[in-house]
C-alpha cells in the first residue's frame, strides 16, 4: 500500500512541474511577441528618422538622416534581425507550450536568444553613444550638439532606443525563463 501512495504522490508531482512549464512557456510566448514589437518598432523608428533644415535661405538644406551615422545604420540591421529571428521563434515557442518536456528545442533557445541578446544590445549601445554626443556633445572635441537645431530627427532616434533596450530586458527575462524551464524538465 505504501508503494501505491508513493506513486500517486509522484504523478501529481509530475502534473504541477508539467503546469508549471506550460505557464513558461505560454509567458515565454507572450514576452518574444513583445519584444518583437518592440524591436520593429524601434527599427521603423529609427529608420524613418530624417529632418531637413533650411539654412537662413531655402537653397541650402541641411538635412540629418539616420543612414549619415554607421551606428544607426548597425542599430537598425541588429534591430531588424533581431526582429526576424523573434517572429521564427514563435512557433518553437508554441511547441514548448504543447510538448513541455521538450529539452534540445530549449537549448537551442536559449543559445539562440543569447546571441540575439548581444547582437541587439550591441546595436542599441552604439546609437546610444551617438544619440548622447547629438543631445550633449564634447567640448573637449569640438563635438557640437545638433539636436537644437534638429529636433525631431534627435527626438526620434532617442525614442527609438527606448524600444531596443525594453527588447534587451525581455530577452534577459527569455533566456532566464527558458533556463528555468529546461532546469525543471
Amino acid at each position: 500500500m505504501k508503494a501505491v501512495s508513493i506513486e500517486a504522490g509522484e504523478g501529481s508531482k509530475a502534473k504541477r512541474v508539467h503546469g508549471v512549464n506550460r505557464g513558461i512557456s505560454v509567458f515565454d510566448l507572450i514576452l518574444r511577441i513583445v519584444a518583437l514589437v518592440g524591436t520593429l518598432a524601434s527599427a521603423v523608428a529609427m529608420g524613418t528618422a530624417d529632418q531637413a533644415l533650411s539654412f537662413s535661405t531655402q537653397i541650402v538644406n541641411f538635412e540629418a538622416q539616420y543612414d549619415d551615422i554607421d551606428a544607426f545604420k548597425f542599430f537598425v540591421v541588429s534591430n531588424s534581425i533581431t526582429c526576424v529571428y523573434l517572429a521564427l521563434s514563435i512557433p518553437i515557442s508554441i511547441f514548448h507550450i504543447i510538448r513541455s518536456r521538450a529539452g534540445k528545442s530549449r537549448v537551442l533557445l536559449i543559445v539562440l536568444d543569447t546571441i540575439m541578446l548581444v547582437f541587439v544590445t550591441s546595436g542599441a549601445s552604439a546609437a546610444a553613444a551617438i544619440v548622447y554626443l547629438a543631445h550633449n556633445g564634447n567640448t573637449s572635441t569640438n563635438w557640437f550638439s545638433i539636436c537644437q537645431q534638429y529636433t525631431d530627427f534627435c527626438q526620434r532616434s532617442a525614442g527609438s532606443l527606448i524600444g531596443s533596450f525594453g527588447a534587451m530586458a525581455l530577452m534577459v527575462l527569455l533566456i532566464i525563463l527558458s533556463s528555468i524551464a529546461l532546469s525543471r524538465r
